[in-house]
């Protein structure tokens, strides 16, 4: 609202109908990112939503990619023989190619049993999409992620908290950061550092690390000049 006021200031300036522009203070905006998903908050969620809305959930929690990556996946950009999922472009314009290993591998082989569907009239077809319902893109499912985090006990977390989360997980595991940022598609060091969220286990890990290297630590007594 007040960047509208602003805006209407400086133009009306422009136009010679006012002779100075107003002083606006602007609010610092908070930039620390929140959100994140422990393992079984996440599974937990996962299982309170339908399979198709769990499987692209699932690719956002181990990949990092974004929810508008993920949904228009088609299978023209999935290399199964190479084991390489494709994005040819996305928000930062550049695409990336990460390979299909583990759980990521499953999930994709799923979903391939799960390309073809059939209609009302019998009819089977074949879905161009990785993630969709019955042939149809999964679009907005708001209502049905509110409402499985809900039923998880984990209300008000957001689909892109999977991409905080996946970043953190990859962190935690001691992934490279150049290479977690190849995957989830992190152009800049400073916005990928803004996603690595500590959590209070985080630190409280960290305390009890400090505190066994402490206790390690040789006990020899330092003689003291008089």
């Amino acid at each position: 609202m007040v960047g509208v006021l602003r805006q209407a200031d400086y133009r009306a300036r422009k136009q010679n109908r006012i002779s100075r522009v107003p002083y606006f203070p602007m609010l610092r905006e908070d930039t620390a990112r929140q959100g994140f998903f422990e393992p079984a908050n996440f599974e937990a969620v996962a299982a309170a939503l339908a399979s198709d809305y769990a499987d692209a959930a699932r690719f956002a929690y181990l990949t990092g990619w974004r929810k508008g990556e993920i949904l228009p996946l088609g299978w023209d950009g999935v290399d199964r023989a190479a084991g390489e999922v494709r994005l040819r472009t996305s928000k930062n314009d550049l695409g990336r190619v990460i390979p299909l290993e583990g759980d990521l591998a499953a999930l994709i082989e799923r979903r391939w049993q799960a390309r073809e569907w059939k209609d009302k009239y019998g009819v089977t077809h074949v879905s161009p999409l990785v993630f969709h319902k019955k042939g149809e893109p999964l679009g907005d499912f708001r209502k049905a992620w509110s409402s499985a985090c809900k039923k998880a006990g984990c209300p008000g977390k957001l689909f892109h908290d999977l991409r905080r989360t996946a970043v953190r997980n990859m962190v935690r595991a001691g992934v490279p950061q150049s290479v977690a940022m190849s995957i989830s598609g992190h152009r800049t060091v400073s916005m990928f550092l803004r996603y690595n969220i500590t959590s209070d286990a985080d630190q409280r890990d960290a305390f009890r690390r400090v505190e066994s290297h402490l206790a390690q630590a040789p006990k020899t007594k330092i003689a003291t000049l008089h």
